[in-house]
């Protein structure tokens, strides 16, 4: 152990110490035993100094420590021992004595074994996987290691698995975190009397010893500090210190894993304040002790803390020069306590003057929080210990160690209340550090072990006064970071904000400190004592302004801005964190009556914060214009608690609201945010760049919504249910910048806003007063109701995962706040609103997750669009839900046209906020909607369809919450009313609906249409014109009054103000400041303004019946339904309203005015009966003629271009089916049977590129667009039906023995042993690994054009994700990847029908001919174009594959080699074609694969280059299967050269190959048909020898004998078991049947062979040449291929390939050998074969028998079956170490192709620059792997150079990926994916389906 140790540290172990070792270890061990001895004596005075004595020598050895760590390296290095030596010496010297003498290891065992740990306290750092369960969990923080958890029992819970982000330790055994029911086995709680008593004597020498060497320990952390000289600690040294004390501190580590025996004794020692005394005092004459604690007082002082008996420095604080101008009254009334004010201490020096400018703020506090941040006083060991820890910078082993030791209860409470003591210290640290992250991670890694235990919390916030420190610490963190706010009054503000730009913020440094804080309150004790404590609050509050108004928007009115700053982040994260999380905690516990009280306290010290604020900058009444900021923290503190108040507490919502001047100012910062959204979505503040449309979305966005823009809405919904409604209303419309647009007029002049935001400022404006009325989030909804309303609005704007919708949904963010994603409730809505959708695939192969998709009864009668606009953060996300929302009234029928978002009903109101209705019966609402519904019927400019939907939804709002039903007498005319109110005689909506307003006094330019018109003479009536405010000169109003008031939104509204402010407070007078607002006027003189009066002469009820003339286009649409059915107006909920367009909505409307008011039925019945006189046509100005025809002209432009688009998709859609057919050859040309040739019409091809189609020559060559794959598909196929498994323990182990491949490699080897290789060469195939897959899309282009096209590509800059250096390219037509051109051979397009003719020759002839043609030499054709492309085609293919997989030749580049690779080629895309087609041809016709083939084109390639090989005649194989050789002995005299391959040894098919592409092209086809015939026979006969060997010797005896019997009757050829007692009584002339010992009858199959079984066996020998002899047939004379039953498909192909005669009768049951038809006397040529065997046998009979067995039957390929759970997967392979490097990769994968475990990216594993998994896949899969990404459960595909992520084929229980295992959830395989995975392994189309693909550069 201590060599490993020692190793550890690095020095070079001393040779000197070594020799005496054995010596010195008897010596150690006995000195320890004495010690021992004479410390138990009852009298240990003489003992314990002789052991002082021993330890004051051994571990203040010359310290080695000091001098390495003070740099002097050479002295280190030249004094012998290095650094270790001396060490490692006193280590061995501990252990020994702790052992008392005994063996260490015996010791550490003993120790353990009085472990009573019912407590786990495993410690894991950061990317250790561990679990959490919060059905378990108490703590939202409760984690469990890996094995507690699986060793619990947790089925059914809402658990997740989690890598570590800071570090944690597993709480199995800790009931105040977790419910005892989910501890693990091993920790359910013990009783402590069953484990033994510790002996005294055991732990003895330890609590000698220990606090020496802790001692130790602390004098060499006080040595190796060096206070560094420029306040940058520099890393090295520190980290070289802690090098050399990693082996002291893993001694301790390894002690605490001792159990709680030992542990109690560290906590002893570690807290034993008289030994700390004894030891550190400093005091003793030891020098050395002195030094140091000079050091540690040193670093004290530098850390800018005080010891406390330093009297001189504690207390004084120097009084700068600089404060007093600062000190102003009214800051310090601004900042509460924090009164004095301070210059930065000297941390903040060297930042004060990088500020430059910006002034930074700095405010110190009374001496009690002094106290907090300045004394230190330690008192034990654990204390000094915490602060070395905290000076160094958290150093991993020390964290460890301190977490290690808390399963000791004692230790626990001790550490907590040293943490708190230390933790001002730990937050100046944290600021200071550079690594911030790193020790931001370990210090939470601690406090969250320490915190989240109430008890534990409880105790330190009673006795250490925790919440104080956390406070003042936090103000303290932040002090460091403020600057002078510039919101409303630049000059004067006395308010300092945060300033968001500093690292502190932007780095996140303070979260932490935040984090602990939000732990703790959430206990309920603490929470309390919090809410119960003044001061603390009032701290609190301050400490919220610091966030309220910081990070300003400014708008850019001129340029661009420069530099976008991103300082948002930090704000909006700060405000979340440090502000509203802290509320939800404190939140979490006021909900009941009880707590009243804390509520009131709350709400008070915020209104006094805000008060302060106000006054601090200088508001009054107006906010500043063009400026904005999103952060209010204490508006919304006090939104959120009045809210509760309500909600929970039963207060009375009065008793907490402030006076009407206070809510006038509360509202205005608020509704400021809101009109600010609406300017930025208008895009007026695009010159501040994008980062502005950042803060808008984030404001609203889901995690932020219900800290940020709910509490908003809630508290301008308190102000407008308790301030004068017409107020309220008009400074909306103020703010919103639209009061100008509000006129009858139909040109106005707006002073404050361009024309084209006015339509959108309009919209906006209207859309907020819906969503304010409609809104009842915190008005009145229950939880329940609230998620549900959250959850459909998520849902209605897109189908959503069920992780995106937890997301989503804004969760109250406070975890113990009960409704938690995942929880019941939350579970329970979600089935109620919406279906799910389970994955599915989409054509393009895209993978879909499950999804949810809304209910049809949710779209009908729940789907909000109020919501929706609420919580859209995109505004395409409104279009998208309304666009769901008409199809599914399309769907289902319930509307055919465009609907209007529908008007939903909405939750009773909470009582105390009944007066929110009142905005909607006020004059100033009516006003407005009487003009806007006047403007839009009149058609002025600017107004929308949704203008008039919202002003619709206002009023229908309106109708829905009238006051209590009117009288119908009109006795509701009040007293003396206001001039203004001719306009409406009361505020009631339904009654004003009726009132008919017959002339309008306007103020318009005198440019207007409206100017030229006399006044009538009647002008009782009013005016109305928005145009007047204030800002107006004072003398023009006065005029007008003469005639009549003219009504002004803006006059009455600061009317109001004044009034409230005159009632308020005497000294109105200064508080109306002089309105000198030149900047607010538009730029210019203000515009001649005259006065004109309009004559109107409508209602609002006309007026909306107008509408629905107007909207529906016809005269007289609108007929008042309950004329005819009076039932309409008992029963008034109709269906048919519920969803529609403007009609419908108006239709509604008038029903329910009728309702409501018999007077508004009978107007509407007059109004109607009137024939309405046409709408006035309008006046068309020039101008708005303009953009009307532009209007027009665009609408033609755009269907102009619609049907250009379609014509083109139908031209396209044609092509496309004619493409696909190109190369099907035409089967429906009448054939002429003729004598004569007929006239061949050539072939003819479309070139995608140019356009232009002719057929393909010599000289231009067209070829197919193809792709080249190598392949090893074919190779994996195994001959048994069970897939493999993927491994999932030590045990399972895939050999690859079995695999075609493997079988194919044996066979080859082992001819090659014993025959010629050139014949070798010819008997098999090769390309099962590595062969060469050729696809095409099925397109054609000029080879020319294909150049130019690659010129172009390759010039192309833009990166593509293909390498056209290696060919690759796009298809022009489909973008299909392709990388290479196949030429197409000119030909005719029917020779394939020529060739059909039947033929009357005979077999014999056939054959003759067939020779003669194969003998012939293929002259090279002429160096044309084609020929070229050929043989560039040739070498593509070539070089497509490895050479390995071309080679086989014993003889390097012999020819046999290209020959053998060229047929194999063929072979290879055949067999594949077949394994497509599910491996037989029972379907039949052209397959999908058959009409996209180029296999025809192929073969042509391939036949020209095979033709240039001639096989010598006398080698020719066709010679041995057509003719009888004269001697048969010739082959026995030449034995010096190997023999050739006998014929049965020949693989039937390559000889197929081999046989067809030596005959010139194009093939006749019945030469064809004749070398099929011949090669059948050779195959039946194999067939016959291989069922000979298969069975025992009494078989073949019976066998031999039956069929001897019939040998002479005359079907005696085509009868198998004739020909089967041939073969055997031929084959045991030679030795082939001997040698059968036991072993060899094991293999012979048991089953008794009847003929049905035998004939089985034949046929099924047969079948896999007949089904690739019949699609060879099928692409090359083009015939269709016959569907089938499985049983018949060896009758039906045989007879397709004419191997069955035709006049043969189906009746009786087929018999294969039927099909026979021998060129010569089969029992001759069966003995010249069975010859060759039988000469082979004689020396080699196992090998013969081997070669003999062919196993014919592959099943198809399959990837590895993978286990039902992803855990099981996991559990085994991320913990695996990697049989190359024998580490555990940090990103492991396992191929699913053959299960091998790979190192994804690992260096470890490199191969000559090439990373293991692109190894693997060149290996395994000749360039194409799967690999499974343990940590991911991604699936990655490498194909050549490129990979691509293909997704996961494991989901959760919601049909999800879980990419990264970041949710953690349980996952399980999704069988549909797995297989759509291998079918694209299996038909090669990876690179047509998955789309993202990139390099991976040899580095996965």
């Amino acid at each position: 152990m201590a060599a490993a140790a020692a190793a550890a540290v690095g020095g070079p172990q001393p040779p000197q110490p070594e020799l005496p070792a054995p010596g010195l270890a008897l010596d150690k061990a006995a000195t320890a035993a004495h010690l021992k001895a004479a410390l138990s004596r009852p009298d240990n005075r003489a003992g314990a100094e002789e052991l002082q004595a021993l330890l004051e020598r051994v571990l203040s050895a010359e310290r080695p420590l000091a001098a390495a760590a003070d740099g002097e390296e050479a002295a280190a290095a030249g004094g012998g021992g290095g650094p270790g030596a001396a060490e490692e010496e006193a280590l061995e010297w501990c252990k020994c004595l702790l052992a008392g003498g005994g063996g260490y290891d015996e010791f550490c065992a003993a120790v353990r074994a009085y472990d009573p740990a019912a407590l786990c306290g495993l410690v894991w750092t950061a990317n250790f996987v561990a679990y959490r369960c919060r059905t378990c969990g108490i703590s939202p923080c409760m984690s469990l290691c890996a094995e507690c958890f699986h060793q619990g029992d947790h089925t059914g819970h809402d658990f997740n698995m989690f890598r570590s982000q800071a570090g944690g330790a597993c709480d199995c055994g800790d009931s105040n975190v977790m419910r005892e029911s989910g501890f693990c086995k091993r920790h359910q709680i013990k009783s402590s009397s069953n484990i033994p008593c510790v002996p005294k004597d055991l732990l003895m020498m330890s609590e000698f010893v220990l606090p020496r060497f802790i001692f130790c320990l602390i004098q060499y952390l006080r040595e190796g500090y060096n206070e560094p000289a420029a306040d940058v600690p520099s890393e090295k040294d520190l980290n070289k210190v802690l090098q050399l004390l990693e082996p002291q501190i893993s001694f301790l580590e390894d002690l605490t894993k001792m159990g709680g025996a030992m542990r109690s004794v560290l906590t002893q020692v570690l807290t034993n304040q008289q030994n700390y005394k004894d030891l550190t005092s400093g005091l003793g004459e030891n020098a050395c002790a002195k030094k140091s604690h000079e050091k540690y007082l040193i670093a004290l002082k530098s850390s800018g803390l005080t010891y406390p008996e330093d009297k001189l420095v504690y207390g004084l604080q120097e009084p700068s020069a600089g404060t007093s101008t600062l000190a102003v009254q009214g800051f310090a009334g601004a900042t509460g306590t924090l009164g004095q004010l301070d210059s930065s201490d000297e941390e903040d020096q060297d930042g004060s003057q990088g500020l430059g400018k910006r002034k930074r703020v700095k405010l110190s506090s009374s001496t009690k929080d002094q106290s907090i941040m300045d004394v230190l006083k330690h008192k034990s060991f654990l204390e000094e210990l915490l602060f070395w820890t905290i000076k160094y910078e958290f150093p991993q082993k020390m964290v460890t160690f301190l977490l290690n030791m808390l399963p000791d209860q004692e230790y626990k409470v001790a550490f907590t209340k040293t943490f708190v003591q230390h933790y001002a210290f730990i937050m100046k640290t944290l600021k200071k550090s550079h690594e911030s992250d790193t020790m931001s991670n370990r210090i939470v890694h601690i406090s969250v072990q320490l915190f989240s235990n109430e008890e534990l919390a409880r105790q330190v916030t009673e006795e250490c006064q925790l919440l104080d420190i956390m406070v003042t610490v936090l103000l303290y963190m932040m002090e460091s970071c403020l600057i002078k706010s510039e919101l409303q009054d630049e000059e004067n503000s006395l308010h300092v904000v945060v300033n968001c730009g500093e690292a502190l913020l932007k780095n996140n440094t303070y979260w932490p400190l935040v984090s602990d804080f939000i732990n703790i309150l959430s206990h309920q004790s603490v929470a309390k004592r919090f809410l119960e404590d003044h001061g603390l609050l009032v701290t609190w509050m301050n400490f919220v302004s610091f966030f309220q108004g910081m990070n300003l928007n400014k708008r850019e009115l001129n340029e661009h801005v420069e530099f976008e700053s991103q300082t948002y982040y930090a704000a909006f994260a700060a405000e979340l964190e440090a502000c509203a999380q802290p509320m939800w905690g404190l939140l979490s516990h006021c909900k009941v009556r009880e707590t009243q009280e804390y509520t009131r306290n709350v709400v008070r010290y915020c209104l006094e914060a805000l008060q302060d604020w106000f006054d601090a900058i200088n508001f009054v009444d107006e906010p500043a214009p063009n400026q904005v900021t999103f952060h209010l923290p204490l508006h919304r503190y006090y939104a959120m608690f009045l809210s509760k108040a309500v909600k929970c507490q039963e207060l009375d919502l009065d008793s907490v609201l402030p006076d009407q001047e206070m809510l006038m100012k509360l509202m205005i910062h608020p509704l400021q945010i809101q009109a600010s959204l609406a300017e930025i979505h208008s895009n007026m503040w695009v010159r501040n760049g994008l980062q502005i449309k950042g803060q808008a979305m984030t404001y609203v966005q889901s995690h932020f919504c219900n800290s940020m823009i709910d509490p908003d809405i809630y508290l301008l919904q308190v102000c407008a249910s308790r301030l004068d409604p017409d107020y309220f209303i008009s400074s909306v419309f103020e703010r919103f910048k639209v009061v100008d647009l509000l006129t009858m007029a139909s040109q106005h002049q707006n002073t404050v806003l361009d024309a084209e935001h006015e339509r959108s400022m309009l919209e906006g404006a209207l859309t907020f007063l819906v969503i304010l009325l409609s809104l009842r989030l915190h008005l009145g909804m229950s939880d329940d109701e609230i998620l549900r309303a959250e959850m459909v609005a998520q849902l209605c704007m897109n189908d959503r995962t069920h992780s995106s919708l937890l997301d989503l949904i804004p969760e109250n963010p406070n975890p113990k706040s009960g409704i938690i994603p995942g929880s019941y409730s939350f579970e329970s809505v979600l089935s109620a609103v919406a279906d799910f959708k389970a994955p599915v695939f989409e054509p393009g192969g895209s993978m879909q997750q499950g999804m949810y998709t809304p209910k049809a009864e949710v779209w009908d009668q729940e789907f909000d669009p109020v919501m929706v606009i609420l919580r859209t953060v995109y505004r395409r996300d409104v279009q998208s839900a309304m666009d769901r929302y008409t199809a599914f009234l399309k769907q289902s029928g319930k509307f055919p046209g465009n609907p209007w978002p529908p008007y939903k009903k909405r939750t009773p109101l909470h009582p105390s906020y009944k007066g929110l209705m009142r905005l909607l019966h006020c004059k100033t609402l009516h006003i407005v909607l009487f003009t806007l519904l006047y403007k839009i019927l009149m058609d002025h400019q600017n107004l929308s369809e949704h203008v008039l939907c919202m002003v619709l939804y206002l009023i229908e709002l309106g109708l829905e919450n009238s006051a209590e039903e009117e009288s119908d007498e009109e006795a509701s005319v009040c007293g003396p009313e206001r001039c203004h109110d001719s306009w409406f005689p009361g505020s009631n909506l339904v009654s004003n609906m009726r009132h008919f307003i017959n002339y309008v006094r306007v103020r318009v330019p005198e440019t207007a249409p409206e100017v030229k018109r006399d006044s009538p003479a009647s002008t009782s009536s009013d005016s109305l014109s928005s145009l007047h405010s204030s800002r107006r000169p004072k003398v023009l109003q006065r005029e007008n009054s003469g005639t009549a008031q003219v009504f002004s939104l803006v006059a009455e509204r600061r009317k109001k103000f004044q009034e409230i402010i005159n009632r308020s407070s005497s000294e109105a007078n200064q508080v109306v400041r002089p309105k000198t607002s030149n900047k607010w006027s538009a730029p210019g003189s203000a515009p001649q303004l005259t006065t004109a009066i309009l004559e109107i002469k409508e209602s609002i009820l006309s007026l909306l019946i107008k509408l629905h003339h107007k909207l529906s286009g016809k005269q007289n649409s609108y007929y008042p339904p309950w004329l005819d059915d009076i039932e309409i107006l008992i029963q008034p909920e109709i269906p048919k309203y519920n969803h529609g367009d403007g009609i419908t909505a108006v239709e509604r409307i008038l029903l329910k005015a009728a309702l409501q008011s018999r007077m508004n039925k009978r107007i509407i019945e007059e109004i109607c009966r009137k024939v309405t006189p046409p709408v006035p046509p309008k006046k068309i100005t020039a101008a708005e003629k303009k953009t009307l025809d532009k209007e027009e002209r665009r609408q033609k432009a755009r269907e102009r271009q619609q049907k250009l688009l379609a014509e083109f998709a139908s031209r396209q859609k044609s092509f496309m089916e004619t493409a696909m057919d190109v190369d099907s050859p035409e089967n429906d040309i009448p054939m002429e049977i003729a004598t004569a040739e007929p006239q061949v019409s050539e072939a003819v091809y479309d070139c995608v590129i140019c356009g232009q189609s002719g057929p393909s020559s010599e000289d231009r060559p067209t070829g197919l667009v193809v792709l080249l794959q190598a392949s090893s598909v074919l190779g994996q196929c195994r001959d048994n039906i069970e897939p493999k498994k993927l491994p999932i323990t030590e045990e399972e182990q895939i050999y690859p023995w079995d695999t075609c491949a493997a079988v194919h490699d044996v066979r080859l080897s082992l001819l090659q042993r014993y025959f010629k290789d050139s014949s070798c060469l010819l008997a098999v195939s090769i390309g099962w690994e590595g062969g060469v897959y050729v696809q095409t899309c099925g397109h054609t282009l000029h080879i020319d054009c294909h150049k130019s096209y690659m010129e172009s590509l390759r010039n192309d800059q833009v990166l593509q994700g293909f390498s056209v250096d290696k060919g690759e390219f796009t298809c022009p037509l489909c973008r299909q990847f392709a990388n290479s051109v196949l030429p197409c051979y000119p030909g005719s397009n029917v020779e394939s029908n020529l060739w059909q003719r039947p033929s009357n020759k005979s077999i014999q002839d056939l054959i003759k001919e067939v020779e003669e043609l194969q003998g012939r030499p293929g002259a090279f054709p002429s160096e044309t174009n084609l020929s070229k492309e050929m043989e560039s085609v040739m070498k593509d293919i070539k070089n497509t594959t490895q050479k390995k997989y071309r080679d086989y030749s014993k003889t390097p580049g012999s020819p046999d080699n290209d020959f053998l690779f060229m047929y194999s080629v063929a072979r290879t895309n055949l067999e594949l074609e077949l394994i497509h087609r599910g491996g037989n041809l029972c379907s039949g016709g052209a397959s999908t694969a058959g009409k996209r083939s180029c296999l025809n084109q192929l073969f042509h390639v391939l036949a020209l280059h095979m033709r240039l090989y001639s096989i010598d005649s006398e080698y020719n194989p066709w010679r041995k299967l057509t003719q009888l050789v004269e001697e048969m002995n010739s082959q026995q005299g030449n034995e010096e050269q190997q023999p050739e391959v006998p014929i049965l040894y020949h693989d039937v098919t390559s000889l197929l190959l081999i046989q067809i592409l030596m005959m010139p092209q194009p093939l006749r086809k019945d030469h064809f048909a004749c070398i099929v015939k011949v090669l059948f026979t050779l195959l039946y006969t194999q067939a016959l020898v291989a069922l000979s060997v298969k069975c025992n010797e009494e078989d073949r005896l019976a066998w031999k004998h039956t069929g001897a019997l019939k040998k002479n009757a005359c079907d005696a050829e085509k009868s198998y078991e004739v020909l089967l007692s041939f073969v055997i009584s031929e084959l045991s002339k030679g030795k082939l049947y001997h040698e059968e010992g036991a072993q060899e009858c094991a293999m012979v199959s048991p089953i008794a062979w009847s003929p049905e079984s035998m004939e089985k066996y034949l046929q099924d020998f047969c079948l896999p040449f007949l089904r690739i002899t019949s699609l060879l047939q099928h692409h090359l004379f083009g015939e269709d291929l016959p569907s089938c039953q499985e049983e018949e498909e060896f009758s039906v192909l045989s007879s397709c390939l004419g191997l069955l005669p035709t006049f043969y009768q189906t009746k009786h049951p087929f018999i294969s050998a039927s099909c026979l038809d021998w060129p010569v006397p089969a029992f001759d040529i069966i003995s010249q074969w069975c010859f060759e065997i039988n000469s082979f046998t004689e020396r080699h009979a196992e090998q013969g028998k081997a070669l003999l067995i062919q196993e014919s039957r592959w099943k198809l390929p399959h990837l590895l079956q993978l286990p039902e759970n992803y855990n099981t997967i996991f559990q085994y392979y991320h913990r695996k170490t990697c049989s190359v490097c024998t580490k555990v990769p940090k990103d492991p994968a396992v191929c699913l192709v053959c299960g091998t475990f790979v190192c994804l990216k690992g260096l470890c594993c490199k191969q000559q620059s090439y990373c293991e998994c692109v190894l693997h896949s060149q290996n395994c899969g000749a360039g194409t792997g799967i690999f499974l990404l343990i940590n991911a459960s991604v699936i990655i595909i490498i194909r050549g150079h490129r990979f691509c992520l293909w997704g996961s084929v494991y989901l959760d229980a919601h049909g999800e990926e879980d990419r990264d295992l970041r949710r953690g959830k349980p996952l399980y395989i999704c069988k549909e994916r797995y297989k759509v995975l291998e079918q694209q392994w299996i038909s090669h189309t990876f690179d047509h389906i998955n789309k993202r693909w990139g390099p991976h550069y040899n580095g996965l």
